[in-house]
């Protein structure tokens, strides 16, 4: 898993108050694996989605993650 995605899934458990692995499956909302294919071809790159009510930001870089404040 790319360190961006597995920093968005620590950080949405921590606001939900649970463990990542308690959160609904990833793949529900974006391609994991397309996804961190995408990020690491191309550094420059900032991709959104919404996963578990949340809107995430996720790029540039490896350590570019945001997890939008707030349920949608």
């Amino acid at each position: 898993m790319h360190p961006a995605l597995a920093t968005v899934l620590d950080r949405i458990a921590a606001r939900k108050g649970c463990a990542p692995a308690a959160l609904p499956p990833l793949y529900e909302a974006v391609d994991p694996e397309a996804l961190a294919a995408v990020l690491e071809s191309n550094p420059d790159v900032t991709v959104r989605f919404e996963y578990a009510g949340y809107r995430v930001v996720v790029g540039p870089g490896t350590d570019g993650s945001e997890v939008i404040d707030g349920r949608v």
